[in-house]
């Protein structure tokens, strides 16, 4: 049977028996062995993605090699974050409105990846491209130019366009697993999600990272091509279930869609609610971008001392850190559907806190940075399984996309106005040690922000009859062109 199609009859049940459990989402029903290979497939292109989603972790190393200050290295996020500003709407209404025989997720995948595994490619060869800019423009009068600062070019344009593929990938993909994984087991596969993911992660660390310096371009293209292949075998595999039409559009309004999805998606209170936490959460991952930095002999003269690691150390000690978090990410899955979402949140939120001011305290050298490390990722996992699956159950299903790249636009807005910031007072204070400082704050925010969440949902109906208020104004005549 293909996953997703409507199962046969059972004309071998005896008479009395109890029929199999059906598991359903929206016009989706699964046997129980039907569902294992959905979660199958969606698990095995997660673990290619997280592979993928490691190596724009490369960029800093990047432009720190070619002498970027850390105020650059920060714009650069800003940079790739506002075109994800742009694209995150674009691509979720787009998807959320598309009907076809391949679904409304499913083409996107398909047409997506070419570009984004190319855009890979040009990062890997930043170092060649940048001489050939070099080259071209000093032929054509551009002396002044140097190779250093064309790399630099390069790998900005580089990460721009990957960033406006990815983009859609991401929100779609996200969107998918509302689309085909059933509400009553979406916490357990939340926790698989992040488990397999984070194996990607470590495998990526402990196993690339130290090639990286030597074989960038090879790097790039080997994870490149093999999360192509696993996202290809997802299209194929997957099959999505049959939507209802989607509202009609207004008319005669150029603004009309802009303004509809603004007033649906940022008027609500409880919505605004929802969209702190992006805001400070992502906004704490910023600082830790420097991480490398700060564990390896990459510093800059002038700035505190390092812990002096290679590249290669820093990676097998990460790597330590994503299999903690496995071990969270396969136990919390379950406790997440046992106990409400915003509960185990809140105490990830909590834990994640004050494990960023430990590691400010108590990190010294490689031992102590592997021992708190792996603490704050063991919080944070726990938080991380709480809020992804959370979101299915704050936004609406019919307008998933939408919402959630609202909540996504306001985490990116963060990741734009807070690199620089954070590059700046590097640059200032001169001791990457302070960027767990730095996070601790943040988490601290986030933590108050779901703390005022939690009350609200309760107010809403909590447990028993919490569903996501509707934002959306009835259709008219003038609307609808009838």
């Amino acid at each position: 049977m293909v996953p997703g199609s409507t199962p046969p009859p059972e004309p071998n049940r005896a008479p009395g028996e109890p029929a199999a459990k059906r598991y359903r989402v929206g016009t989706l029903a699964y046997t129980r062995s039907a569902l294992i290979q959905v979660m199958f497939w969606m698990l095995w292109g997660d673990f290619f993605f997280q592979l993928l989603e490691s190596l724009p972790s490369l960029i800093p190393l990047q432009l720190r090699w070619e002498g970027a200050s850390d105020v650059l290295i920060g714009f650069n996020g800003s940079l790739t974050s506002i075109c994800m500003i742009i694209m995150s709407p674009i691509a979720a209404v787009q998807s959320d409105r598309r009907r076809g025989w391949l679904g409304r997720r499913r083409p996107f995948l398909l047409w997506c990846t070419p570009p984004a595994v190319l855009s890979l490619m040009m990062l890997g060869l930043a170092k060649p491209g940048g001489a050939l800019l070099q080259q071209l423009l000093a032929r054509l009068g551009g002396s002044q130019f140097t190779t250093a600062g064309c790399t630099i070019a390069w790998l900005m344009a580089g990460s721009v366009l990957f960033w406006v593929f990815n983009t859609y990938i991401v929100q779609v993909y996200a969107a998918m697993v509302v689309d085909v994984i059933p509400a009553e087991v979406i916490g357990k596969f939340t926790g698989l999600y992040r488990a397999v993911g984070g194996l990607g992660s470590l495998a990526f660390n402990r196993w690339a990272m130290g090639y990286v310096e030597a074989h960038t371009f090879h790097v790039y293209a080997l994870i490149g091509l093999l999360y192509a292949g696993a996202f290809y075998l997802i299209v194929w595999k997957i099959k999505e279930g049959n939507y209802p039409p989607p509202a009609p559009r207004a008319r005669n309004r150029r603004w009309s869609g802009i303004m509809t999805y603004c007033r649906e998606c940022f008027t609500h209170p409880f919505y605004l609610n929802v969209y702190c936490l992006p805001f400070f959460t992502w906004c704490s991952l910023v600082p830790m971008g420097y991480m490398v930095f700060y564990a390896t002999a990459a510093g800059k003269p002038g700035y505190a001392a390092t812990l002096g690691m290679t590249l290669k150390e820093f990676g097998e000690l990460k790597s330590w850190t994503f299999l903690v978090q496995v071990v969270v990410y396969l136990t919390a899955g379950a406790f997440v559907d046992r106990f409400h979402r915003l509960r185990i949140g809140m105490v990830g939120l909590l834990l994640t806190g004050i494990s960023y001011f430990c590691c400010f305290w108590f990190i010294h050298d490689p031992s102590s940075l592997l021992l708190w490390w792996c603490l704050n990722q063991a919080a944070s996992a726990m938080f991380l399984v709480a809020y992804l699956s959370l979101l299915p159950r704050l936004l609406p299903t019919d307008k998933y996309g939408q919402f959630f790249s609202a909540n996504s636009t306001i985490g990116f807005i963060t990741l734009v106005l807070s690199p620089p910031l954070f590059g700046w007072l590097l640059e200032t204070i001169r001791d990457y040690r302070y960027i767990f400082y730095f996070s601790g704050i943040c988490m601290t925010l986030a933590f108050i922000a779901c703390v005022t969440l939690f009350r609200q949902w309760q107010k809403l109906g909590g447990d028993l009859t919490f569903t996501p208020p509707r934002t959306e104004r009835p259709a008219s005549p003038a609307t609808t062109g009838e």
